[in-house]
C-alpha cells in the first residue's frame, strides 16, 4: 500500500465533510456523511491490514508541493503508521456505522457532522506525517475539531468549561511538540524527520525533548497531573465521538510518544524510562481511583482511559529501560505489550462508550443514579457492556488479560536491570498496577450491577427500549473481537512483530516461541499463557456446576425467619446505589487523596421532610497545579488589562523598552 494512496481517501474525508456542509440539515445528510466515513475508514483498515499481514518493510513516502514557503509536505507511511492507522480506522469505520443511527437522535446534527469526518482524516494525518509542518498541523486540525466536537453540546451546562479546559490544553500540547521539533531539528533549516534522525543531540537538548514530549504529547494522551481536560471533555462529546476520543485519539499521542523516544531522538538514557515508569505507575492508579468515586457513566469511562493510558506507559517506559541497558528482547516483549494493550483498549473503551451511548439514546440519562434492570430492556447491550466489562478488568479469557499479562512479564523480569533506581521502581510500580487490576474490576462490577441489574430507578428507564441494528452491530463486532483476541491473540503478535522490530532493530523476533494458542514469552521454562485454555476450563467447570446444581439441588418448600421486616416486595430505594457501592473505597483512598467527605443531613423522628446525602471530592491535582497557575494568569491579565487605556507617548516608550532590551539579548548571544 502507498501513501498517496491512503492521501487519496483521506481526501474523500474531506469531501464528506464539504457534503455535511450542504446536506447536514436535510435527514439524509447524517446517513450519507457518516456512510462515506464508515466506507473510507474501512478501506485504509483493509489495505493497513493487508500491509502488516505481507510485512512489507520498505516504507512508502510521498511529498506534496504544499507548506510554509520554500517547503513542501513529506508523508511516509512505515509499519508503526501501518500500525496506529489500522487501530484508527478500525474504530473509525465502527463508530461511524454506529453514527448512521445514533446521528438521527442528535438534536442539532449540523454541528457534528462537518467536524466528524475532519476527525478521523486529521488523525491519519498525524500519523503518516514526515516532517514537522506536516505534523502540526495535523495535529492541530486533529484538536480543533474534536474541540468542535465537543462544543457541540454547548446547551448542557458543564459543556462550555469543559470545552475551554481542552482548548487551553491542546494549545498547551501543540506549543509542547512545536519545541520538541525545534530541538530536535537543531540549528539546520530542514524540519523533516529524516533530517532529525541525522541530527546528533546533546545529552541535555535530549533531556528537553523528552520534558516537552511528555508535555505535549503527554497531555493528550492523559498522563497524570495533564490529564483533567480528558474528564471532561469526553463526555461532554456525543457517545461516538467520546468512543473515538478515549479509544483512538489518546492513542494517536501515543503514537507520538513512541515515534519521537523511538526513532527521532536518537540514544537512549536509562533514566527516562525511570521518569515515564513512574508517571505510568501514578497514571494508572490514579485514574482507576477517580473512576471508581464516579456515578456519572460517561465520566467513569473517562477516568478508566487514563488508567489504561498508564498501562501502556508503563510498557513504553520498560521498553526504553530494557533498550538503554543492552536488553533489546526484553525492551521488544515490554513494547510489544503497549502496543497490544493499544489495540486492545482501542477495542474495548470503544465498545464501552458506545454502549454507554445506546444506554443514553434509550434513558436519556447518563447518571447511573437513575438506572437499573436494563438487562430485561436492552438484553443485546446488557451483554455487550458485560463482555466489555470483562475485557478492560483484564479478566481472561479476554483480551485486557493478554496485554496486561505481558506487561507483568516485562515488570517480573525488571530486576535484570542494573540500575537499583530502577530494581526498586520496577517492582513498586507492579504493585500499583495490581492495585489498579483489582480497583478497575470493582469499578466495572459497579458499573454493570447498578446500570443493568436489579430494579429500575425511574420511570424512563423502566419504559426503555433495544436500540436499532446499526447501533447494536459495531457493539457485536467489538463484542467478538475483545473474545477472539484474548481467546487467540497470536494474530496479532503477528501483526505486532514486524512493527517491534522495526523499533528496535537489534532483536530478530520477538516472542518467537509463542504458537497459535499459547503464549511463551521466554522459553519452555518460563511462564505461559492459553486463552483457549482457560476458556475450555471455565466452559467444563460451568457445565460441571450447573450439572450438580441441578441434580442435587433440593426444590422442595422451606421455611425461615422473615427477612427484611417480612416485606416481600423491595422497592428500589433499597437497592445499592453507585456512591453507596464505591463507600468502602472512598472510606479508604478518599480521605487522603480526594478529601472525600459525606454530607448527612438526617430527619429527626416525627420530621416528614425527605433525608439529604452529598458526597464532595476534591482533585488533588487542580487543586495544587492548575487552580494557582489559574490565579496567576488572571493577575497578570488583570495587570495586563491597564495597558488598555495607555496613552500613544505610553505606547511608544514601551515600543522602545523593547526594543533595547532585544538589542541587548541579540548582542550578548553573539
Amino acid at each position: 500500500m502507498s501513501v498517496d494512496v491512503i492521501l487519496s481517501a483521506i481526501a474523500c474525508l474531506f469531501a464528506a465533510s464539504l457534503v455535511a456542509l450542504l446536506s447536514g440539515r436535510a435527514r439524509f445528510g447524517t446517513s450519507l456523511v457518516y456512510g462515506i466515513c464508515f466506507v473510507v475508514c474501512f478501506f485504509i483498515a483493509g489495505e493497513s491490514l493487508t500491509t502488516l499481514l505481507n510485512g512489507v518493510k520498505e516504507a512508502s513516502t510521498y511529498e506534496l508541493p504544499v507548506g510554509l514557503p520554500l517547503f513542501h509536505s513529506h508523508f511516509r507511511m512505515d509499519l508503526l503508521s501501518t500500525f496506529f492507522l489500522l487501530v484508527i480506522n478500525l474504530l473509525g469505520g465502527l463508530a461511524s456505522l454506529f453514527g448512521i443511527e445514533y446521528g438521527h437522535h442528535e438534536k442539532e446534527p449540523i454541528r457534528v457532522l462537518p467536524f466528524y469526518p475532519i476527525f478521523i482524516a486529521g488523525m491519519n494525518l498525524v500519523v503518516i506525517s514526515d516532517d514537522a509542518f506536516s505534523f502540526l498541523v495535523a495535529w492541530e486540525l486533529m484538536s480543533l475539531a474534536s474541540w468542535f466536537l465537543v462544543l457541540s453540546t454547548h446547551k448542557e451546562k458543564t459543556t462550555p468549561y469543559a470545552a475551554y479546559v481542552y482548548l487551553v490544553m491542546a494549545s498547551v500540547s501543540t506549543i509542547a511538540l512545536f519545541v520538541v521539533f525545534m530541538l530536535l531539528a537543531g540549528s539546520g533549516s530542514d524540519y523533516t524527520f529524516a533530517a532529525m534522525r541525522a541530527n546528533h543531540l546533546t545529552a541535555f537538548t535530549s533531556n528537553l525533548v523528552l520534558l516537552f514530549v511528555i508535555l505535549g504529547a503527554g497531555s493528550k494522551a492523559g498522563i497524570v497531573p495533564l490529564h483533567v481536560w480528558l474528564p471532561l471533555a469526553h463526555p461532554a462529546a456525543p457517545s461516538h465521538v467520546s468512543a473515538l476520543m478515549s479509544g483512538v485519539m489518546t492513542k494517536v499521542a501515543i503514537y507520538a510518544i513512541i515515534r519521537i523516544l523511538f526513532d527521532l531522538i536518537g540514544p537512549l538514557q536509562w533514566w527516562w524510562g525511570g521518569v515515564l515508569l513512574i508517571l505510568g505507575g501514578v497514571t494508572a492508579l490514579m485514574g482507576v481511583l477517580y473512576a471508581v468515586m464516579q456515578h456519572d457513566l460517561k465520566r467513569l469511562l473517562a477516568y478508566s482511559t487514563v488508567e489504561n493510558i498508564g498501562i501502556i506507559i508503563i510498557g513504553i517506559s520498560l521498553a526504553l529501560a530494557f533498550r538503554a541497558n543492552g536488553f533489546p528482547m526484553l525492551a521488544a516483549l515490554s513494547l510489544t505489550a503497549a502496543l497490544f494493550h493499544v489495540l486492545n483498549h482501542a477495542l474495548f473503551k470503544s465498545l464501552l462508550f458506545l454502549g454507554s451511548g445506546a444506554v443514553l439514546t434509550a434513558t436519556g440519562h447518563r447518571d447511573m443514579e437513575h438506572m437499573g434492570g436494563l438487562i430485561h430492556r436492552m438484553p443485546v447491550t446488557a451483554f455487550t457492556f458485560l463482555i466489555g466489562s470483562a475485557a478492560i478488568s483484564a479478566l481472561p479469557p479476554f483480551n485486557g488479560f493478554v496485554s496486561e499479562w505481558l506487561t507483568f512479564q516485562a515488570i517480573l523480569n525488571g530486576v535484570q536491570l542494573p540500575q537499583w533506581a530502577l530494581k526498586f521502581a520496577t517492582p513498586v510500580v507492579g504493585a500499583m498496577l495490581a492495585l489498579a487490576a483489582a480497583l478497575a474490576a470493582v469499578c466495572f462490577v459497579k458499573v454493570f450491577g447498578i446500570v443493568f441489574l436489579g430494579r429500575a430507578r425511574s420511570q424512563v428507564v423502566a419504559e426503555a427500549r433495544e436500540v436499532g441494528s446499526l447501533m447494536l452491530l459495531p457493539m457485536i463486532v467489538l463484542t467478538a473481537l475483545c473474545a477472539l483476541i484474548g481467546i487467540l491473540p497470536f494474530g496479532v503478535l503477528v501483526l505486532l512483530r514486524p512493527v517491534v522490530t522495526s523499533m528496535i532493530p537489534d532483536v530478530a523476533m520477538p516472542l518467537a516461541n509463542t504458537n497459535w494458542h499459547l503464549l511463551i514469552p521466554f522459553g519452555a521454562d518460563g511462564s505461559s499463557y492459553s486463552g483457549l485454555t482457560v476458556l475450555v476450563a471455565v466452559a467444563i467447570f460451568a457445565s460441571l456446576l450447573a450439572v450438580c446444581i441441578h441434580q442435587f439441588a433440593s426444590n422442595k418448600v422451606r421455611r425461615g425467619a422473615a427477612w427484611d421486616c417480612g416485606f416481600p416486595d423491595q422497592p428500589p430505594e433499597t437497592q445499592y446505589t453507585a456512591s453507596s457501592f464505591a463507600q468502602p473505597i472512598r472510606r479508604v483512598f478518599g480521605t487522603s487523596i480526594f478529601s472525600a467527605r459525606d454530607h448527612v443531613d438526617m430527619p429527626r423522628p416525627g420530621e416528614t421532610r425527605a433525608a439529604h446525602f452529598k458526597v464532595t471530592l476534591r482533585d488533588p491535582v487542580w487543586d495544587g497545579i492548575y487552580a494557582p497557575v489559574s490565579k496567576f494568569v488572571m493577575w497578570i491579565a488583570d495587570i495586563l488589562n491597564a495597558t488598555r487605556f495607555f496613552s500613544i507617548r505610553r505606547y511608544l516608550v514601551m515600543i522602545f523598552i523593547t526594543l533595547i532590551f532585544l538589542l541587548i539579548i541579540a548582542a550578548i548571544m553573539q
